[in-house]
């Protein structure tokens, strides 16, 4: 048995529909999960009769929080999910735990079609084999398809000339791992309009609106007649909101959708970002981070889906200028949403680990701290600085007090 002590923990409320933050709760926990949350009296007691724990983690008086769960992230410290090989998921896994993520999805870009291939194989080859070894990152829960099927009106950093009809038949056979799709509801012909979203449905696989150039009506009808219940990285690569026309931004804000946010301050303004958290609530907002392989490197060139990239400061661009994925991480994101918009650090983590999960179909397992529940634990304090990530029990994380990333 393992425990975190003396920390303020972000557990759910009674009825399990807000997150709260309770002090003087000790998380007790192994590699099966959670085992117990006790106040400290009742776990000095415990260790007082003879109950022995192999390990005690001392909080500091910091968060005890679920790990976050980042659901649209193509690479960071040099590695990303196209370069379709163990080492390069490893060292994203690694450097993820750093900021708190505890699991994630691997996502790919609009690439030649074959090299999608080799990516998806490469991401269920990594969670076949992470499966069988003690944790040493963050886990991997499947991968995030952005594009192919994509509107070249909006396809932002990716690339025009890999851009493809949605087929179902091309995605079938990695259904098993393929979590989340972006497409543009737009672009599907009439005939795979009445196929496709159905048959996504009923393999496990959740559609996502993004890069498209859909408008107010057609988003909608997404939503409602397509049942797609998702938006990737709201603002960016989409129909913008005004007063006329309310575009695909409108739509989302309309519906109870779930929306991703890059809390960057590059890819959504400080103002845009609460007027998200005012629109959507705690409970349909979902930070990401969209990094790509430059992030955590620093100024200089970098690589996108087989285009260069530079990077100044916060900013990721191509060649024509265009904004790039982020270079924030996760901790960064959810530091910038608190400063902008003020949202209690409950509901902000709430934003990167229930909503996620609950998206995803996986908050019977993850993103809470609940007995029964995987030993997915973040430590970290009032600014989201990281100490410490314990990913399915083990503790793959520490950063000492005065150390900076």
């Amino acid at each position: 048995m393992k425990a975190i002590v003396h920390g303020t923990a972000i557990l759910p409320d009674p009825s399990d529909s807000a997150f709260i933050c309770v002090p003087g709760r000790v998380i007790v926990y192994d590699e099966n999960g959670i085992r117990d949350i006790c106040e400290e009296d009742t776990f000095c007691e415990a260790a007082l009769s003879g109950l022995r724990y192999e390990e005690v983690l001392d909080a500091g008086g910091r968060y005890i929080a679920p790990g976050f769960i980042l659901a649209h992230i193509h690479g960071c410290d040099g590695a990303d999910t196209m370069d379709a090989t163990e080492t390069a998921i490893g060292r994203m896994s690694r450097f993820l735990a750093g900021t708190g993520v505890t699991s994630f999805l691997p996502t790919t870009m609009t690439c030649p079609w074959g090299e999608i291939e080799a990516a998806l194989e490469n991401i269920r080859a990594f969670m076949e084999k992470q499966g069988d070894e003690e944790p040493c990152g963050a886990q991997v829960i499947g991968a995030h398809m952005e594009g192919p099927f994509i509107s070249p009106v909006k396809k932002g950093s990716q690339d025009r000339r890999n851009i493809l009809q949605a087929d179902f038949e091309r995605i079938a056979p990695f259904a098993d791992i393929l979590r989340v799709l972006t497409i543009a509801p737009e672009e599907l012909p009439p005939k795979v309009r009445e196929t496709f979203p159905q048959a996504c449905r009923e393999a496990g696989i959740r559609l996502s609106i993004g890069h498209t150039a859909a408008d107010y009506q057609a988003a909608m009808q997404a939503v409602q007649h397509l049942g797609i219940r998702r938006f990737t990285h709201l603002y960016n690569a989409m129909m913008g909101f005004s007063h006329r026309m309310p575009g695909t931004v409108g739509a989302a804000f309309d519906t109870d959708a779930y929306t991703e946010l890059i809390a960057d301050n590059v890819h959504s303004h400080p103002m845009a970002q609460r007027l998200a958290y005012r629109m959507k609530g705690r409970e349909r907002v979902i930070l990401i981070t969209d990094s790509l392989r430059a992030c955590g490197l620093g100024d200089g060139p970098s690589e996108l889906g087989g285009q260069k990239v530079y990077v100044k400061g916060e900013r990721a661009l191509l060649q024509d200028g265009t904004i790039a994925g982020s270079v924030a991480t996760m901790d960064t994101c959810l530091r910038r949403f608190r400063e902008n918009t003020q949202a209690p650090v409950e509901e902000i983590v709430q934003m990167a680990s229930k909503n996620p999960a609950c998206d995803l179909g996986l908050y019977a397992e993850r993103g809470s701290i609940a007995v029964g529940k995987r030993a997915d634990l973040t430590v970290f304090d009032a600014d989201f600085h990281i100490a410490d990530t314990i990913v399915g029990g083990t503790h793959v994380f520490h950063r000492k007090r005065g150390e900076e990333r």
